[in-house]
């Protein structure tokens, strides 16, 4: 209820929200700005402005503090369209309200990822056996509670493995976002802690990781890359013109686009849009699925 309001005050509800035979007078985007909100936001920002030239409309970037937050505005219709994560995207379609638009490619193809289990590595721990020796006095970090790489496929390995991540660990907590966690990592006040694997080159740019400074511990299979995604109650038509406009993104903008690329891949050759379908996802539902306490089984 509570995000439901600050959404609704931030929009200014209902106005702007208003569809006119599916088509909205302004494009609202909700966005998880991870790490650095104020660094995504601008770097979204000459995105937004092709995307106003493409569709004839103005378009609105709205950030939220977390995924839990851009379900709940795709729910509540206070946003027309967001970025998500994976596993946000299976939460949130659930209700069937909402369709895959696109998901970041290379060279034409789905891009995947991995997820990471990292220690420091002066704890001594190598592996993942010593992490289950040593569990009971170890510390453990996920990032945001609606993260794929960050939570469920860590949350999905470590109880396959025979570790409970609510009762085996010593404490267990959510550091918010894939940086944050391998941040608190790094600064010793977790022992072991779970992100995708782009952190850690991300945070070696910027000088808060050292090379050598972490041993990762497990690395999982590849995962299909995050989708971007639009409410099912938008025109179609006017869906596929935004699915085109991001489809062309960047080769009609390629500064912009690897611009803002930039902020999570530091190589972004061959780098752009394709097409994404709700069946990529299922093999994660599956995983999802087996998880207790996620909203997937309620």
């Amino acid at each position: 209820m509570l995000i439901t309001i600050l959404l609704c005050t931030a929009l200014g509800c209902k106005d702007k929200m208003q569809l006119h035979d599916g088509v909205p007078d302004i494009l609202v985007i909700g966005v998880f700005g991870g790490d650095d909100p104020e660094m995504t936001t601008r770097k979204l920002a000459p995105l937004a402005k092709y995307l106003e030239r493409k569709l004839d409309k103005k378009v609105e970037i709205i950030k939220t503090s977390d995924y839990t937050a851009v379900i709940e505005a795709l729910h509540a219709k206070k946003v027309h369209m967001a970025y998500m994560s994976p596993f946000s995207y299976i939460l949130g379609s659930t209700k069937g309200d909402i369709d895959p638009l696109v998901s970041m490619g290379i060279d034409g193809k789905p891009r995947s990822y991995r997820s990471l289990i990292v220690a420091r590595t002066s704890s001594g721990l190598r592996n993942m056996e010593d992490v289950r020796a040593r569990a009971k006095e170890l510390t453990l970090s996920f990032s945001d509670p609606a993260s794929t790489s960050g939570h469920m496929i860590p949350r999905a390995y470590l109880t396959s493995i025979g570790l409970d991540p609510q009762n085996s660990f010593k404490q267990t907590l959510f550091a918010s976002s894939n940086g944050a966690s391998v941040m608190t990592v790094i600064a010793g006040k977790v022992d072991i802690g779970c992100a995708w694997e782009n952190a850690l080159p991300i945070l070696e740019k910027k000088g808060i990781l050292k090379k050598g400074e972490l041993t990762i511990l497990w690395k999982s299979d590849p995962l299909v890359s995050s989708p971007i995604v639009v409410r099912k109650d938008i025109d179609k038509a006017f869906a596929e013109k935004i699915r085109q406009a991001y489809l062309q993104m960047a080769h009609e903008v390629p500064v912009e686009f690897t611009d803002y690329v930039n902020l999570y891949y530091p190589d972004t050759k061959g780098f752009g849009y394709v097409v994404a379908y709700d069946s990529s996802y299922n093999g994660l539902r599956k995983i999802a699925a087996g998880i207790k306490d996620t909203d997937i089984n309620r």
